[in-house]
């Protein structure tokens, strides 16, 4: 490990002590780092290398960047490294997450392991977005999901989900996620969509709201590309990509498939992706009291 860049939201002001004792730490077993512009009106160190978008990052030459926050701050780290390939370790300042499982209080332990490269690489699928119109310009994928929604709350849209070209339903709905293996535990997971493990190869289109009660969840390959054409009462709808979003109409004609790169997350312990379910939702536990 030569360097590591530090990435975090401005509401981490609170944080600002823990920001300050990592930038020490990192100073003290001389390894250089790079930090978000939003950290270093943050910290209180010597660091002067500091990047606000991808190619700042890149400009940065970092081989790590530490995410610090929660799963949606990881989320805006997949804008800065885009598909050049450098991890991401997740270091929780909150609730312990799914991507985001390293806690505060493992820091010195992190960096100890970061040192030594004595960690695992896991490799989680894309989704990329495509329109007959410009959209999301070159920031077209996510992690979690892609949704298409209704801008405001007057009605419900119609959105007609295609498979290969083929028909695969007419959706009557308030909107319509279509999410990775990993994005299936966030908003698919509270839309009543199912968890799947974050290396299956699958897309999950899961309706928000549905107006039929027969309209179900469903499992997807993630080898086919998915198309969709969106109408309502209303002429502007909402696209979104993780937290970005964007206005769209019924001009638009969006396809789905698998991006051809990976987001790669460090790994540093034994912590499984079931450990994680039973810790966040209690699995396991006997709660009929």
């Amino acid at each position: 490990m030569t360097k590591i860049g530090i990435y975090g939201r401005s509401s981490l002001i609170k944080h600002k002590e823990y920001i300050q004792y990592l930038c020490s730490l990192l100073e003290s077993k001389k390894i250089p780092f790079c930090l978000s512009k939003q950290l270093v009106a943050i910290a209180d160190c010597a660091c002067t290398d500091s990047f606000s978008n991808h190619e700042e990052f890149i400009q940065c030459k970092a081989d790590l960047l530490i995410s610090l926050g929660g799963d949606g701050t990881i989320l805006d780290t997949l804008t800065l490294v885009k598909n050049s390939g450098i991890p991401v370790l997740g270091i929780n300042l909150g609730r312990l997450g799914f991507l985001a499982n390293t806690s505060k209080e493992e820091t010195e332990k992190s960096i100890y392991s970061l040192e030594r490269n004595s960690y695992q690489i896991e490799k989680r699928m894309l989704l990329e977005l495509n329109s007959n119109f410009p959209l999301f310009k070159d920031e077209n994928y996510a992690l979690n999901e892609m949704t298409i929604q209704r801008s405001n709350s007057s009605s419900m849209i119609i959105v007609n989900a295609y498979m290969n070209g083929e028909l695969l339903n007419q959706y009557f709905t308030d909107g319509l996620i279509i999410s990775t293996p990993t994005g299936s535990t966030g908003y698919n997971l509270s839309c009543g969509g199912p968890i799947i493990h974050p290396q299956s190869n699958n897309f999950i289109i899961t309706p928000i709201a549905p107006h039929n009660l027969n309209v179900r969840p469903i499992v997807l390959s993630d080898d086919v590309t998915l198309t969709f054409e969106v109408s309502g009462r209303t002429k502007d709808f909402l696209c979104t990509l993780d937290s970005r979003a964007a206005s769209i109409t019924g001009e638009y004609e969006l396809a789905v498939k698998k991006a051809n790169f990976s987001m790669n997350l460090v790994k540093l312990h034994d912590n499984t992706f079931l450990d994680a379910l039973k810790a966040k939702l209690m699995w396991g536990l006997d709660q009929r009291g």
